[in-house]
């Protein structure tokens, strides 16, 4: 399941109020329930089922050698999405989890997340890249342990290109080349570029890379304060808007949102989407030749990309904290060489083919030429240095961007008229807001 599926439904939660979950009742010997969306695996696909075996393999290691067994439970991500909120509310909430940034407050100010800083090594700690960290602590606190880092960059069709008569030399440098080519190559059922248009917590992480482009934010890192109503985010909502106003970008993504079909099919030139992509590529259409590249930034500007991923979680009030954040600890964040040389495995074009989220972790690869193939190789030494933790924004803060997007985008609005709109919903907001920092 693609990143936008999973992160897609998370607004479907957003009236779930702060959580207040209480401890579990289970008993002693009950096992700890692991809510994933990777296994056990229905799906045959090969690459699925590697996956769902990887997290397999570390359960079972552990349940081998304690008495306190974990169990894993498979569902969908819009069913995670759907029953956490309600499950911890009702104080029935999982014993381990996953998140996402995008949801990392929920869970945080509703204090449910299990401090792991104090089942860790201070050289593991460290050996986390900070920006990998970085929105799962609150201090020296640790509330998650990420797994990977999921850069977003443009991926792009030569094929495509060529058949118009352009060649690589051609790539757009800037938002001007990259408008201009998208709408000289839209015609008919051929998009020249594909942006996201659907509202949720995966468009807007996939907007915030364009806005930090020009020196924008939404909240300022140090006041904590709004700063929508500038010219940085007017013109990244500018951009989004003229996208679809020159028809560069449609409406709905082609192929129903499958870069597979798009590339094969010449559906769609450029195509902004994550590293996990070039796996979906090679595995699917190992014969499609592609290619990726940093997002272009605006004339003079500086290019920047979000980087995105899921983190292991604990709940505070579970039915074994300790014993589910020391699982947690030696399957993501030990110094072992077990532990080390499973995240390699993790991250490897052979499982899912992200970037690491640790130094150690990067370096087995390394060894290993994991990051030979030219595509992860532009990830590895281009983009993923230019990247910014996808922020842990709260609902009403995502739902002040995803509003003022959607109707720049798709209705035509103003942008300085959304961009002030936005500012004062941000504004009265964090006037009353008690929680954790925002960035």
């Amino acid at each position: 399941m693609s990143r936008r599926r999973l992160l897609g439904g998370s607004a479907a939660a957003l009236g779930t109020g702060l959580l207040t979950a209480c401890g579990s009742a289970a008993g002693d010997d009950a096992p700890l329930s692991f809510w994933n969306f990777y296994s056990p695996a229905p799906q045959q696909d090969p690459n699925l089922v590697a996956q769902s075996e990887w997290f397999g393999t570390a359960i079972q290691r552990w349940n081998s050698e304690n008495r306190r067994q974990v169990e894993p439970v498979y569902m969908t991500g819009d069913q995670m999405n759907q029953r956490m909120p309600v499950a911890f509310a009702s104080g029935d909430g999982p014993d381990i989890f996953l998140i996402s940034p995008g949801d990392y407050l929920r869970y945080a100010n509703g204090g449910v997340l299990e401090d792991l800083a104090p089942y860790m090594e201070q050289e593991a700690i460290d050996d986390y890249f900070p920006q990998a960290l970085a929105t799962r602590r609150d201090g020296d606190g640790i509330y998650g342990l990420p797994m990977e880092q999921e850069p977003l960059a443009l991926f792009y069709d030569p094929d495509f290109l060529e058949a118009a008569g352009l060649s690589e030399g051609d790539l757009p440098s800037d938002w001007e080349q990259l408008l201009d080519l998208g709408q000289r190559l839209s015609e008919g059922s051929r998009t020249g570029l594909v942006l996201d248009v659907d509202p949720g917590y995966y468009q807007n992480f996939t907007f915030y890379p364009w806005l930090w482009q020009t020196g924008g934010d939404v909240i300022d890192p140090r006041s904590q304060t709004p700063v929508f109503d500038a010219d940085g985010p007017r013109a990244a909502l500018e951009l989004f808007g003229r996208a679809i106003a020159d028809g560069a970008t449609p409406r709905t993504r082609p192929a129903n949102g499958d870069i597979v079909g798009a590339f094969t099919s010449q559906f769609a030139a450029f195509w902004q989407t994550g590293v996990w992509d070039v796996q979906n590529l090679l595995l699917n259409a190992p014969d499609k030749r592609f290619g990726v590249m940093p997002l272009p930034p605006p004339p003079g500007g500086e290019q920047v990309t979000a980087l995105g991923g899921w983190a292991w979680c604990v709940n505070a009030r579970g039915t074994d904290p300790e014993a589910a954040a020391r699982f947690v600890v030696s399957v993501l964040g030990s110094m072992d060489e077990q532990s080390i040389a499973h995240n390699a495995a993790w991250n490897s074009p052979t499982i899912k083919g992200n970037m690491p989220a640790r130094a150690s972790v990067d370096e087995v690869l390394e060894a290993e030429d994991a990051f030979e193939d030219e595509r992860y190789r532009v990830f590895r030494e281009d983009i993923l240095p230019t990247g910014r933790a996808e922020p842990r924004f709260p609902p009403v803060v995502y739902k002040a961007v995803s509003d003022a997007l959607q109707s720049v985008q798709l209705a035509g609005a103003d942008p300085a008229e959304e961009t002030e709109r936005a500012q004062a919903s941000l504004e009265g907001y964090l006037e009353t807001y008690r929680g954790g920092s925002l960035i």
